[in-house]
């Protein structure tokens, strides 16, 4: 079974900082192990990849080439359909940008869920308003689970794409992608899975997914910022549907004139999608942090947050607490990842979330980019959002419960 007391020394942050981090939907923290993979890449091996002939180049190119490989090695993909980008937003837009451009047109269809994050909604937006094309969006029922009914109901021989996240990141929920990658498949549309809220939490295989896109960040996932993943599958790749659209240095084989014409050559799938130099220090640093949550394991890291989300409603059952604290999703805490969304009372989140910090207790408070999902559940003003990972404990759901009592006894208790 994962001690998260073991792990937790590998976090530097965690033990300067006298806080209880339960912000890790946001951003995770970085084992030590990641940020001497980074230093030691600009200590040792700095040099731009591929096209250099010297050692130094040759050995970054070999180190971010290995980060493809051990990135789709995580997800059960082939490196050649790992293309890195910033992060799960951008991965998205690339995907509308490469993808959605050139396959949907006038009168064509794009389903997105209630529960989307914005990013996951907003490209889409766009792409329909450039396209002409029209957005439908699926509902949820009252504890914001997927509406199946309505799923079926709205897609048809119109829809060019279904765009839904794996877990939602306002109530946990955990969305059977593979069975939603059936129905999409069985109408002819692509499908594209939001895994930014999955990938760092559980095992996820793309393959026995079958989706055509999936996308995640590896700042969620003890990784650096600024490197993202997006996955686009062999079949999308090999049936040409793929345009190259940001074009550049790395993004070209050769370029030459001939005849007083120009004449491109592109290089194969995925450098096409990677112009410029990328971000070698990021690769090699979310390289380090998929090596580490392998060594851990992604199903007990994926039980370990499953254990202390009941032990959450357990406390707060215990301390006669119910009646102040409104969940926002489903009530069984098997039900849903590691993320608990709440409002007590009528306070304002911001306000919740702010006393907490004075508490020491850090956690997010807001729509968390999913606006629709909170006014469709009657959350009109957001909520407060805890977050867990592998290194949180018991002893920190003791403190966050205690502190949400505390909150309640000085407000309700008079």
């Amino acid at each position: 079974m994962l001690n998260p007391r073991i792990i937790r020394r590998d976090f530097p942050i965690l033990a300067e900082n006298n806080i209880v981090y339960l912000d890790n939907a946001a951003t995770s923290q970085r084992p030590i192990q990641v940020i001497r993979a980074i230093e030691e890449f600009y200590k040792t091996y700095n040099a731009n990849i591929h096209r250099g002939l010297y050692w130094l180049s040759q050995k970054a190119s070999e180190l971010y080439e290995e980060s493809h490989r051990v990135v789709a090695g995580l997800i059960n993909a082939d490196w050649r359909e790992i293309v890195f980008v910033k992060n799960a937003t951008e991965a998205i837009n690339l995907a509308m940008i490469s993808w959605g451009l050139k396959n949907v047109g006038p009168g064509d269809e794009i389903l997105v869920t209630v529960m989307e994050h914005h990013s996951n909604i907003l490209p889409w937006y766009t792409l329909a308003e450039i396209r002409g094309a029209r957005i439908r969006v699926v509902d949820v029922d009252d504890e914001g689970r997927l509406d199946k009914a309505d799923l079926e109901q709205k897609i048809s021989r119109r829809t060019k794409l279904v765009a839904i996240t794996h877990v939602s990141n306002v109530t946990g929920v955990v969305n059977d992608v593979e069975e939603i990658t059936g129905i999409a498949h069985d109408h002819g549309a692509r499908i594209l899975v939001d895994a930014a809220q999955s990938v760092p939490h559980m095992p996820v295989d793309v393959k026995k997914i079958g989706a055509d896109f999936i996308c995640f960040s590896g700042h969620k996932m003890l990784g650096p910022t600024g490197i993202g993943v997006l996955y686009i599958s062999e079949d999308v790749i090999e049936n040409n549907e793929i345009d190259p659209v940001i074009s550049g240095g790395g993004a070209v084989k050769q370029v030459r004139i001939s005849g007083g014409r120009l004449r491109v050559e592109r290089p194969r799938h995925p450098w096409s999608l990677e112009p410029g130099t990328p971000n070698i220090a990021g690769a090699i640093g979310l390289m380090e942090a998929v090596k580490y949550l392998e060594k851990v394991g992604l199903r007990e890291i994926m039980d370990h947050e499953r254990r202390l989300t009941k032990y959450f409603f357990e406390k707060i059952g215990e301390e006669d607490l119910d009646q102040y604290i409104r969940i926002v999703g489903p009530k069984n805490p098997w039900g849903r990842a590691g993320i608990i969304s709440f409002t007590l009372g009528e306070m304002d989140p911001h306000a919740t979330a702010a006393l907490l910090d004075s508490m020491g207790i850090a956690v997010r408070s807001g729509y968390h980019c999913a606006q629709p999902l909170h006014e469709r559940l009657g959350f009109p003003r957001g909520s407060v959002r805890a977050s867990f990972y592998l290194y949180n404990t018991a002893w920190e759901i003791d403190m966050l419960v205690q502190a949400i009592k505390n909150i309640v006894q000085k407000r309700w208790s008079r």
